[in-house]
């Protein structure tokens, strides 16, 4: 009984040992995996295609600001108007008045948030377009330079990265060879003014 009971723990002592070994063994053996890191919102942004799109939405951006500007103007001489004309006008007058002003208020109010999803929306357009085009030039690059998976770098989360291992300025440069910027990015009746 002795001799089995000493036999068991033993075995029992061995396994653990005899588990680490082979978990070691493995460890040797294991294949080398090489993974890249991409910054995919900076290769959208960077790459010639994105840049055209940047300046197309920025060039809209500065007229609707322009449009704004002078709608604000005008509210603004109406307000004026207003209180300098307030104590010489009949209530109706007045209130016709005050009632422009509010309106006019409310229309400038919902032009900047029309404005505001429009450009939303040309960007998610930008976004989309190209995150639907890039997913073969990551490839490409990866099987280039021999990497077994591109993983996306957030700048946010992850605090350090290799620059070798850093394969955004590859995808950009593929990106261009692949999609020249002058090429049409969408067809002309997905296409919103």
């Amino acid at each position: 009984m002795k001799h089995l009971l000493l036999a068991t723990l033993v075995v029992a002592l061995m396994l653990p040992a005899a588990g680490i070994a082979q978990t070691a063994d493995q460890a040797v053996h294991a294949p080398t995996v090489k993974i890249g890191w991409l910054n995919v919102e900076q290769a959208i942004r960077s790459c010639d295609e994105g840049v055209r799109i940047i300046n197309d939405i920025q060039k809209f951006v500065e007229t609707k600001e322009n449009e704004r500007d002078v709608r604000l103007r005008e509210l603004e001489d109406q307000r004026a108007r207003l209180e300098v004309q307030a104590s010489k006008l009949t209530d109706e007058a007045l209130m016709d008045l005050e009632e422009k002003v509010r309106g006019d208020e409310i229309t400038l109010q919902r032009f900047v948030e029309d404005t505001q999803r429009e450009i939303d929306s040309r960007q998610q357009r930008m976004i989309t377009t190209i995150s639907g085009k890039i997913g073969p030039v990551i490839e490409k690059v990866a099987i280039e330079k021999g990497l077994d998976a591109i993983t996306i770098f957030d700048p946010q989360r992850d605090a350090w990265v290799n620059p070798a291992l850093n394969v955004t300025e590859d995808v950009i440069k593929a990106y261009n060879q692949a999609y020249p910027a002058g090429a049409p990015t969408m067809p002309a009746a997905a296409k919103k003014p």
